[in-house]
């Protein structure tokens, strides 16, 4: 058994079921096997399922000349997504216990890191290293996993859109996406996104998104150095960083289009368009109606019809969810 082998041992027995440990070890000591013969090498297919239920494997999508490999995740991860599933199975029993585990996640929100690296910001430039944490990552959510996604990507995409959706899209975690509006036109982009929507995501659309993001509840993000994020990344756990990121998604959401909502043109008259535009430059149904030449009763049913169409509350807002939408510029 090497170091490593030894080292996640120690981390892991007593907290991973003893049935699940072995072959979880005998994974990461053999640095993963062909996922045709995961189930010869580890005992039987329902020992892939449980170690890929469990959060301690993922399978490594093929690529062009690749087999897929079943691979274990790193030992820290094991432990952080084991953790969280011994919570979620005792919430329905203890409520106490729940409180209290909520308590700890509080303050130790992420396993510590090695003694080598930053307690706050980790940069990682090894490609394999990035896509197990990324991998990884997913499995650590309890409430929320949160990306912003533009397709910047080394492999085709036609290479993606087969993969099934990621495993917390099963109603355990809220997923939340947001989208830059080139994903969704790309025949390809848009089927892989409607298999995770199939699969409980939630979608949004923006025109343009600057950089990549995987946001883990309010714990740890996974930033890109690169387009890609592939070659170079942040692993960030700075409490004070991670807590700006969750602010910046959440402006980006409001601002963001539900997909599938977008529409080529507002479906407003000519008048109630012209008075939308009026309403975005602050003028008052008085100064609208001089302009116009209509009532200011008039300009007022229009001005309800608007919101409606908007799902607005007040005219301020309707101005601004027009322009979110790209009614006006």
């Amino acid at each position: 058994m090497g170091a490593g082998t030894e080292q996640a041992a120690a981390l892991l027995t007593g907290i991973v079921s003893d049935d699940l440990l072995a072959p979880y070890l005998q994974l990461l000591a053999d640095d993963g096997c062909p996922s045709a013969e995961a189930a010869d090498v580890l005992g039987g297919p329902e020992v892939v399922t449980a170690l890929l239920e469990a959060g301690l494997a993922f399978v490594m999508p093929s690529g062009l000349a690749l087999a897929p490999r079943l691979v274990a995740i790193p030992a820290e991860f094991a432990l952080q997504s084991t953790l969280a599933a011994l919570s979620r199975g005792l919430v329905a029993q203890q409520e106490r216990l729940l409180d209290g585990q909520r308590r700890l996640i509080d303050l130790h929100p992420f396993p510590a890191v090695p003694p080598e690296a930053d307690g706050h910001v980790r940069v990682l430039t090894d490609r394999t290293e990035i896509g197990e944490v990324s991998r990884a990552l997913l499995g650590t959510a309890r409430r929320h996993w949160l990306t912003l996604e533009n397709f910047a990507m080394e492999r085709p995409l036609e290479e993606l859109a087969g993969m099934p959706p990621l495993p917390t899209f099963e109603g355990k975690v809220e997923c939340r996406t947001i989208y830059q509006a080139s994903c969704a036109e790309h025949p390809m982009g848009a089927k892989l996104i409607e298999n995770n929507r199939r699969g409980g995501e939630k979608a949004r659309i923006v025109p343009k998104i600057g950089m990549k993001m995987k946001l883990v509840d309010e714990a740890v993000a996974l930033l890109p150095l690169t387009p890609t994020g592939l070659p170079a990344a942040l692993l960030v756990r700075s409490p004070v960083v991670v807590v700006a990121l969750r602010e910046y998604f959440e402006l980006l959401w409001e601002r963001a289009i539900p997909l599938g909502a977008t529409e080529a043109e507002a479906p407003l008259k000519p008048v109630q368009r012209s008075i939308l535009a009026m309403l975005a430059q602050g003028m008052t149904d008085e100064s609208i109606a001089r302009r116009i030449g209509l009532k200011v009763n008039s300009v007022r049913r229009h001005i309800s019809v608007i919101c409606k169409e908007l799902g607005a509350a007040n005219r301020t807002a309707a101005g601004a969810a027009a322009a979110r939408r790209g009614w006006i510029t």
